[in-house]
């Protein structure tokens, strides 16, 4: 089948946030007078809204992942944002698609405007038709959520539309909305775990990816 629009999931999938991220983490345990651990302790809440994660791993309430999350936005919207970077081959495969026809867009559960910043850091922005993100007021957004707002707000037509993402909140989100994900197992989700979630296809590599997408 040919897909002719790409939803495509932001971080772990077209950048890799993971320095950012984990810096903000830390600065909000410190803020709290926690024991900030390593970075490395944090892979796991790359990915998923970020309040969900500090709500499942830290045991917390809503109310104080709200709590948390502003003293995490404290770092990360000023300088963590930025502690990121393309993956290889992200933007020759970017360019690859919408030169074949297709018409890419972002759903993230980053809020939108952060995610357009980082986009258009890195000379990205130009091949999304939109960027569709969560509510920066809301912690609950779903991914499903956001991938029903690119088809209500944007047209992306969900008989010929996949996403792609690294997580199982990525194929969760699209099997709920009726339309096929593709994981890659470059980000922060792994093989298992994507499969699992059923996902149509694993890709390893972004070259892998594009030869899925454009076969």
């Amino acid at each position: 089948m040919r897909f002719e629009h790409i939803l495509f999931d932001l971080d772990g999938t077209l950048t890799d946030p993971a320095l950012g991220i984990t810096n903000a983490i830390i600065y909000a345990r410190k803020k709290r007078g926690l024991d900030p651990g390593r970075n490395e302790d944090y892979y796991k809440f790359i990915g998923p809204p970020m309040p969900q994660s500090f709500v499942e791993y830290w045991g917390v309430s809503l109310d104080e992942a709200r709590s948390i999350l502003a003293d995490y936005r404290e770092y990360y919207v000023p300088k963590g944002l930025f502690e990121n970077a393309p993956y290889p081959g992200i933007e020759a495969l970017l360019r690859t698609l919408v030169a074949a026809g297709r018409k890419l867009y972002v759903a993230t559960s980053k809020p939108t405007d952060m995610s357009r910043r980082i986009l258009e850091k890195f000379a990205l922005a130009p091949y999304f038709q939109a960027v569709v993100g969560s509510d920066p007021t809301r912690v609950d957004s779903t991914k499903a959520e956001i991938i029903a707002l690119a088809h209500t707000r944007y047209g992306v037509d969900m008989s010929r539309a996949v996403m792609v993402g690294d997580r199982h909140y990525d194929v969760a989100g699209a099997l709920e909305c009726g339309i096929p994900c593709v994981g890659v197992a470059y980000g922060y989700g792994t093989r298992e775990e994507l499969l699992a979630a059923g996902a149509v296809y694993v890709a390893d590599t972004v070259e892998l990816l594009g030869d899925w997408l454009l076969d």
